[in-house]
């Protein structure tokens, strides 16, 4: 939608509202529908015209259908994955290796951070690979969906090797003595040990997989449901899965090859994935689900899995009507982070924190209105785009010029408060596709987190101020 001017407070009210109806309805799709209609009229467009021009434009793009269609391709690939039988195969064999409740949760965890390479390959491949497990010893599905969140967007701001990574750096180019992208990707490296938010979301959700520390809040009355009851969902959960996968079934009597089946398409995906990105500088993780997807097709039709072409088409369908109720929710997310945007959210958080930038308080202040901007739009990348012109000048000032500490913290605080919105936000694509991964009910699995979420928030601002006033 074309800009308008900031309309102040009022610009947050939509999101606010939308947060409001869904923790106390739990409809994520009514209440973020109630604050993309309350939006377009505070930007003073009728509501039929104004949610016409919002659907248009915040869908109608390259990202938000390049988003899309990696959850087509993955709802594909877990449909043929139920009709070779490989899921259930892969965690009877697991089952022999994971034989603890402490153990199938510390797994789903491992698993997540070892793809460490992009956000949305982590969940969506991780959380249909641990599910059987984690159901099997009774861990909630919101645990699970935490677990995998906290293995995604928090580990790509941790590691060098992901698209993160290069595009910060890009943005810090241009900057003081940050002259070429080669001195972002340096300055972003040494920033990494004061991504404190990065380092405790990640830390703190293994700690709670392998139940080192307890549970506490929503997610402990959850976790008790599951181990008391053996319901890992609650009564009346909406999983972020359609029932359509329940249809798919594998094929009797017929053994279960892991190895051609299940191994190779992985290895299909995260080679191409991995390869663009090292060769190329990006990661095509859409091809790469794509050519994952066409393997399937081609061995199954060869090895006897569809009964015929309309069989295996029958099957795929399935697998794409699974995934609507996921991206009926990611639109609406776009929607409300484009409207959110041309109320002027983001330049309003900013200008309410801009005088509290001291040089103490920079790397505090930047982490919280970066965690702000982040939670209210849904976008880490978006966050960063817009707190880095801003802050890392001022930061450059402070410091003469110099790569020191304050600078490193600042990075490190823009780093990890765009990291928080994508991580705990509802209106985040990370943490939709994690209640998708792990088919947990969206709104569950953001009252779950979201504690755990604000105390490693709070941990990293003790230790922003720590820093702020050392340096």
């Amino acid at each position: 939608m074309e800009g308008v001017a900031t309309r102040g407070i009022l610009s947050l009210l939509p999101v606010v509202v939308a947060l409001l109806l869904a923790f106390r309805t739990k409809d994520a799709v009514f209440s973020l529908v109630i604050g993309c209609l309350l939006g377009v009229l505070l930007a003073g467009f009728d509501p039929a015209t104004g949610l016409s021009k919002l659907f248009q434009n915040a869908l109608g793009n390259a990202d938000f259908i390049w988003v899309m269609m990696i959850e087509v391709a993955i709802g594909v690939m877990i449909a043929f994955y139920l009709r070779s039988g490989v899921i259930g195969g892969f965690a009877e064999w697991a089952s022999t290796k994971i034989r603890t409740r402490r153990a199938a949760s510390g797994f789903g965890w491992l698993l997540g951070i070892s793809i460490f390479f992009s956000d949305y390959f982590s969940p969506l491949f991780s959380g249909p690979i641990a599910r059987p497990l984690t159901d099997k010893y009774k861990v909630s599905r919101e645990m699970l969906a935490y677990l995998l969140d906290s293995g995604s967007a928090p580990v790509c701001t941790l590691v060098p090797i992901s698209g993160w990574a290069v595009y910060i750096a890009g943005l810090l180019k241009g900057y003081g003595p940050i002259v070429t992208a080669d001195d972002g990707m340096s300055v972003f490296i040494k920033a990494i040990p004061y991504n404190f938010y990065g380092w405790f979301a990640v830390i703190l959700a293994g700690l709670f997989a392998f139940q080192i520390i307890p549970n506490f809040g929503p997610m402990k009355k959850a976790e008790l449901r599951a181990l008391n009851e053996g319901k890992v969902i609650r009564d009346g959960a909406t999983p972020l899965t359609g029932e359509e996968m329940d249809l798919i079934k594998p094929i009797p009597d017929k053994k279960v090859n892991l190895l051609v089946y299940l191994v190779v398409p992985v290895l299909i995906v995260i080679s191409i994935a991995l390869g663009t990105f090292l060769i190329l500088g990006s990661t095509k993780i859409l091809e790469a689900f794509f050519a994952g997807v066409m393997y399937q097709a081609i061995v199954m039709s060869f090895g006897g899995y569809f009964k015929g072409v309309k069989d295996g088409m029958d099957v795929a369908v399935n697998g794409i009507k699974a995934v609507l109720p996921a991206i009926m929710i990611l639109a609406l997310a776009y929607c409300i982070n484009d409207i959110s945007k041309t109320l002027g959210a983001q330049q309003y958080i900013i200008s309410v924190t801009k005088g509290w930038m001291t040089a103490g308080m920079l790397p505090v202040i930047t982490f919280l209105t970066g965690a702000l901007i982040s939670f209210f739009t849904g976008t880490s990348w978006g966050t960063y785009a817009i707190l880095t012109p801003f802050v890392l000048p001022l930061a450059l000032s402070l410091s003469g010029g110099a790569i020191n500490s304050v600078v490193l913290a600042t990075v490190g605080a823009i780093v990890g408060g765009g990291c928080f919105g994508d991580h705990s936000s509802p209106v985040s694509d990370t943490t939709c596709l994690s209640s998708f991964g792990a088919a947990s009910d969206h709104m569950d699995h953001v009252m779950t987190q979201l504690p755990y979420a604000l105390t490693a928030a709070g941990l990293a601002v003790v230790l922003f101020l720590v820093i702020g006033f050392m340096g």
